[in-house]
């Protein structure tokens, strides 16, 4: 999955983009950084990232990364863009996978259970969002976006696997969404993975999952 994977180190210089070897070390070293960016996100939050450390990781100098990003916001707002666009990604693999919406509504906590199993980290836009008061607006907005792809797709699915009714679509898609990221950060407070399938077994016997 991509939701979690970790970013490899690449040592490239920036140079000037001028012809096709320039624009692939630049294009190169800004996927670089939002590599690194994107797994310090993961363990320290937006207020953990930091462009020496970096740098230091992907191998250029710190204000090599403001020819990508000139703020930390845009870098934070770049870094969660990304997330929640490879979270979509994800969603539309599963629904292309499954045979039917049942189906694809039993799988959706993988997306979740996936961030533990890589070294106990939590969803990247849950962890901003508990930070929400210092994000700046441009990473507010892409965090929120996190949240309505997940409630979107979990809506779609229940109206297409006639769980609900199209009005109630949207209230039991936010309670999924809510109920499996909590899940997620309770089990990574005790850094129990078996916790969090614990919690989603407990899910489907009171009914707010599909069994």
């Amino acid at each position: 999955m991509r939701a979690c994977v970790m970013g490899v180190k690449v040592y490239l210089p920036l140079g000037r983009v001028g012809n096709t070897g320039g624009e692939v070390a630049v294009s190169t070293s800004r996927e670089a950084v939002l590599a690194v960016a994107r797994r310090m996100a993961m363990a320290r939050g937006y207020n953990g990232l930091n462009f020496r450390d970096i740098a230091a990781e992907v191998g250029i100098k710190a204000p090599s990364i403001h020819h990508h990003f000139t703020t930390k916001a845009d870098l934070g707002a770049a870094v969660a863009r990304r997330y929640w666009e490879d979270t979509v990604g994800q969603l539309d693999a599963i629904s292309g996978e499954a045979p039917d919406a049942i189906t694809a509504l039993r799988r959706y906590p993988e997306i979740f259970r996936a961030s533990l199993s890589n070294d106990n980290r939590i969803c990247l836009s849950s962890f901003m969002a508990a930070e929400y008061d210092d994000l700046p607006d441009p990473v507010k907005t892409e965090v929120q976006r996190f949240a309505d792809v997940n409630v979107a797709w979990l809506g779609k699915l229940l109206i297409d696997a006639k769980v609900v009714e199209p009005g109630e679509s949207e209230v039991r898609a936010r309670a999924i969404y809510a109920a499996v990221a909590g899940a997620q950060l309770f089990a990574r407070g005790r850094s129990d993975i078996a916790l969090f399938d614990s919690m989603i077994t407990s899910y489907r016997e009171v009914g707010l999952l599909p069994a």
